[in-house]
């Protein structure tokens, strides 16, 4: 009978695990630990303050937008830093409305009487409950909606319908949306690289954020003084 050769591992067996490959991995240094705690800790303080500055700021501008645009008619704000340096601009977008049916009964019985196929009746013990098809309602809105007004066209018929219990309301408030402004042949820097140099350079937290910014040399002195 003919011997087999030995296989790879039969040849070569694995080697037993050292000490070393059982050992517990070795704890980070202290010092970069602790540093890196301390670093956390910093940015989640000053994290709060500015979401809770930038919040109230937001809501600030809004109510000024929606102030100036009744006013002129303007959608538009260029966002300058002080200088004068424009990072960006500032758009408003105007709010939504959408019809709604404010008043069940009224509705329910319009339907009723003009398209009695689309009201439902449901007697259940002791009760009779009604309402209308759940597709019908959504096709009626939606010809509310895109209408502008409380009226309804029979495609069949032709016939416009005044739906009564049916209101357009806003289905969603007006907001804004800040664009920065992108490099240019006059300027490499995107309007974020802009604030960024403006933050290092100038007194730019004191104008946006007076509880995070240095004080004057005078005030410090004072306030080392007492």
């Amino acid at each position: 009978m003919t011997e087999q050769p030995l296989t790879d591992i039969e040849e070569h067996p694995l080697d037993p695990p050292t000490a070393a490959e059982d050992a517990p991995p070795a704890a980070p240094d202290v010092t970069t630990v602790r540093d890196a705690v301390a670093r956390e800790a910093v940015l989640g303080a000053l994290l709060d303050q500015i979401k809770a500055e930038y919040t109230t700021t937001r809501a600030h501008v809004q109510t000024l937008l929606d102030q100036q645009y009744k006013a002129t008619g303007t959608t538009k704000v260029d966002a300058l830093i002080p200088g004068g340096i424009k990072v960006g601009s500032i758009s408003r977008m105007g709010g939504e409305r959408a019809a709604q049916v404010t008043d069940e009964d009224t509705f329910r019985a319009w339907v009723r009487d003009t398209y009695p196929t689309e009201h439902i009746v449901e007697v259940v013990p002791v009760q009779i409950l009604t309402s209308v098809q759940p597709g019908f309602v959504a096709k009626i809105l939606a010809e509310v909606t895109a209408a502008g007004a409380a009226r309804y066209a029979d495609p069949a018929t032709g016939e416009v319908h005044d739906v009564p219990g049916v209101e357009l309301r806003p289905s969603r408030a007006a907001g804004h949306r800040m664009t920065y402004s992108r490099p240019s042949k006059t300027s490499a820097l995107t309007g974020r690289d802009l604030v960024a140099q403006a933050w290092r350079e100038s007194g730019l937290a004191a104008h946006v954020l007076p509880a995070l910014a240095q004080a004057a040399p005078a005030q410090a002195a004072e306030d080392t003084a007492a």
